[in-house]
């Protein structure tokens, strides 16, 4: 879902749950030329916490590192690079509401 959402956005998906030994990458999407490094959180209540707030700095600077290790991958240079969150909130009616956050970290 999250996937098709930037597709309807205008992103370039390159590569999704992307995996190395240091973790994985939800997504990878270009938007224009700047490569974005999307986290993906899926809440259904926010009992626990709202899905962004589950993006602490720890987890900003593990996506820094496998952001590095994508790129490090790619036989090609990219002017820029960020971290994205997308948070889906599915809802008792079925729909599906999606919040964008662009350059989180």
């Amino acid at each position: 879902m999250a996937a098709d959402y930037l597709v309807r956005e205008g992103f370039h998906v390159l590569a999704r749950n992307w995996r190395c030994g240091q973790g994985e990458i939800d997504i990878v999407a270009l938007d224009g030329e700047c490569v974005v490094v999307c986290e993906v959180k899926t809440r259904r209540s926010t009992v626990c916490g709202d899905a962004l707030e589950a993006v602490t700095p720890v987890k900003l600077a593990r996506l820094r590192r496998l952001a590095a290790a994508w790129l490090a991958e790619q036989d090609r240079c990219f002017p820029d690079v960020r971290i994205d969150v997308i948070a889906v909130r599915p809802s008792a009616a079925g729909a599906q509401a999606i919040e964008h956050l662009r350059g989180v970290g």
